[in-house]
Parts: structure tokens; sequence; C-alpha cells
């Protein structure tokens, strides 16, 4: 299959800057959390908030997101970790992280700094939920870098050119695919526009807005599973991401309903010790002046 126009992948994952050798995969990852970040620290900040809480959920969370989201690739696609495993584990400039692990982790570490900060949680995570597919659209781009994150091969125009090296056995005589990354991409993109209007026309009851961001996106994965040609685990028939797609939407969408639905319950005011009555200075018998 020869298409008559495609995209052309970049020959190399590296980022040559005179002596400086950049990883792109892990370039495009710190634009986009400087990205969301910034997204971030502008709506908090607009609500209220500040920047050095901003500055320290995001660095807690970068560290919670990145962790989870390694492990959630390595336990679900073992085969795909670089050789020699115990080395291939670390190697993430490589390539694989997973989405689900990342929020988890990222949501996990927020959370333990917003509670040691003493901030609510829920107001925060709809703050950030923008910022969050701003991040993806972004970082998704690095998965053009390494020639991966493709689905099925096309001859539309906008098919993405795979080198023989990077393609699947089955399709090594097909040269353009679907670039899945691209679709991400701009579905992320529009995300964020469509949650900021969402968040402007309509009073949204927090963690309401985040609730929509992983219906916007888990809406859209699970479609996108059904073009990926990468190996992948199976159930009934479907692939694990798509299951966990469709689980966690089932879960957004109750989770939107409940927060919209919630009344909040108003705080108990602290009890405040009543001081005890002072005592009466005892007189001793015997001193008591007599009234004249």
């Amino acid at each position: 299959m020869t298409a008559l126009a495609s995209i052309p992948s970049p020959s190399s994952g590296a980022i040559e800057l005179g002596p400086l050798t950049l990883h792109a995969y892990g370039f495009m990852l710190l634009l986009g959390i400087l990205a969301a970040t910034a997204l971030t620290g502008i709506r908090w900040t607009r609500r209220g908030g500040d920047w050095d809480l901003v500055l320290r959920v995001a660095m807690w969370g970068v560290v919670g997101g990145i962790v989870g989201a390694r492990l959630y690739h390595v336990v679900t696609s073992w085969s795909e970790v670089p050789d020699p495993k115990w080395q291939g584990v670390f190697e993430i400039w490589r390539g694989g992280l997973g989405i689900w692990g990342g929020i988890a982790g990222g949501v996990l570490l927020g959370w333990v700094a917003l509670r040691r900060a003493g901030e609510p949680l829920f107001p925060f995570m709809d703050a950030v939920a923008p910022g969050l597919l701003l991040a993806q659209a972004i970082g998704r781009w690095g998965n053009y870098f390494n020639q991966e994150l493709f689905g099925e091969p096309t001859s539309r125009a906008w098919g993405l050119e795979i080198d023989v090296e990077n393609r699947p056995l089955e399709f090594l005589a097909n040269e353009t695919f679907h670039p899945l990354f691209l679709y991400e991409s701009l579905w992320a993109l529009l995300g964020v526009v469509v949650l900021l209007l969402v968040e402007r026309v309509f009073r949204i009851r927090p963690p309401g807005l985040f609730c929509l961001y992983v219906i916007w996106y888990t809406g859209m994965r699970f479609f996108i599973e059904f073009l990926r040609v990468d190996d992948a685990h199976e159930f009934l028939g479907l692939r694990l991401n798509a299951w966990v797609s469709a689980v966690l939407f089932v879960l957004a969408v109750i989770g939107f309903i409940w927060a919209q639905r919630r009344t909040d319950r108003p705080a108990k005011p602290k009890e405040r010790p009543i001081p005890k009555p002072e005592k009466a200075m005892a007189v001793p018998k015997g001193r008591v002046r007599p009234r004249r």
C-alpha cells in the first residue's frame, strides 16, 4: 500500500544541540509538564491560591506520575521492555509510559502534598484538569519521534510513514499507518478548549471538571484501542486499555453526577473552651475592716 501523500517520521528520536543530545521523548514530556504547570498556576491563583502550592504539587505529582506510568507499562507490557530487563525498566526515554498509572501516581502524591498544605483536594483537581489534557497533547509528540503509537495501515493523506524496523511483522509490506499519536494530541487540545468553555458557561461543582476530563479522554481512548496494532493483553476480545477506558468512563460519569448532586455540609464551628470563673480572693478572718 503506497500513499500519494503522507506524514514523514523523523529518522532519529534525538535532538542534537551542539555537544548536547536531547531525547525527544523526554523533551516533549518536559514541555508538557511545564505547560500544564503554567496553566494550572494561572487557574489556581485566579481562585485565590498561590503559586508556591502549585509548584509543590507539580513536583510531587510529576514524580508520582512518572513512576506510576512506568510501573503500569512494565506490569502490563513486560514483553515491550527493552533487554536487558533490569536496565530497560529505567529507560523511559525509549518510550513506555502508561497514562493510567501516571494519573493514579500523580493524583496520589499530589493529594499528599495538598493534605500537608491543608488545602482541599477537589477544587485543585478541577484547576489541574485542563492542564492535564494540555500535557497529554504535547507529550504525545514524543511518540512521534520514537515512531510508536500508530495504528492500522492507511493510504490516506495523513498516513504516518514508519520505518521497516518499527513495523509489526504482519505489516512489513505497508508503509503508512494511522497516526494515533496525532489523533490523541488533537483530541486532547480540543478537550482543553471544551473544559474551559464548560467551566465558563456552567457552574460545575468540584471535582466535576476533573470527571469531565476523564470522560473526554477515555471516550476517545476506547475507540483508539481498536486501531492499535501493537501487542497487548486481551480479555473477552478487548484490549486491556479498552477495558480500563470503559471502566473509568463509567466511574467518571457516576463521579460527575455525584459531584453535582452532593450538598456541602456546613463546617462545624470549633468549640471554644468556656473560661472558668476566677475564684474570689479569700480574706482571713479578723482582717475584715469594719464599715465606718
